[in-house]
């Protein structure tokens, strides 16, 4: 016995539909988040380039300057640490507080389409389950029936099976992906700003003297 297309979708049940929702949901998410780190990490590699040419030439001001005129949050940190007053551990608390701040914005959903990963596989395991119980219920009403009996029960299940692991998979996918992509941004630019608040500290030192 064969299934059509339209059969098997049929044949999930009321577990396929939840799991089409899901689907539908966090594919908005990821979609959403997309956009989202195409802006955050848009121009960011060069403005970063920029920055370490400015370090190496010990060019305060022209780093400061640099992330005045960038509407970039990575530069509106940096510019903090160039320009806030304080001791270098005040400074580091400071850029840490801004760091956190712009890493929550690119985490935003990020714990929705986690959850979604990691339920979706136990949701069409439901649906497996129903299925089978579906399969031999049918099989125990027609005694010595054919295969053709427990079919629709032994699709449903595979079906959810199936539909699970399709929602799961790019969900945890797009979750490991822009959780490094977070973690990139909040290490680069920790590293310059780290880097500008020693060269504001040794100048204030030179001009001290």
């Amino acid at each position: 016995m064969t299934f059509s297309f339209k059969q098997l979708i049929v044949a999930g049940g009321p577990v396929l539909l939840v799991l089409t929702a899901l689907s539908i949901y966090s594919i908005a998410l990821i979609w959403e988040r997309w956009t989202a780190y195409k802006k955050a990490f848009g121009g960011l590699g060069e403005l970063m380039q920029k920055m370490r040419a400015l370090l190496k030439a010990n060019d305060l001001k022209q780093i400061t300057e640099l992330c005045a005129r960038s509407k970039h949050p990575a530069a509106e940190i940096v510019h903090k640490a160039a320009t806030a007053s304080g001791t270098r551990a005040e400074k580091r608390e400071l850029v840490e507080k801004a760091l956190e701040w712009h890493t929550s914005r690119l985490n935003k959903s990020l714990a929705a389409i986690a959850t979604i990963g990691s339920v979706a596989p136990f949701i069409g395991l439901f649906g497996t389950v129903i299925g089978v119980i579906r399969a031999f219920k049918d099989l125990s009403l027609y005694a010595g029936a054919g295969p053709s009996v427990v079919a629709m029960g032994i699709a449903e299940a595979l079906v959810n099976t199936a539909a699970g692991l399709f929602v799961a998979v790019p969900a945890i996918v797009a979750y490991n992906f822009f959780t490094h992509r977070a973690s990139l941004f909040a290490s680069e630019v920790n590293w310059v700003a780290e880097q500008v608040i020693e060269q504001a500290d040794e100048e204030n030192l030179v001009g001290a003297r």
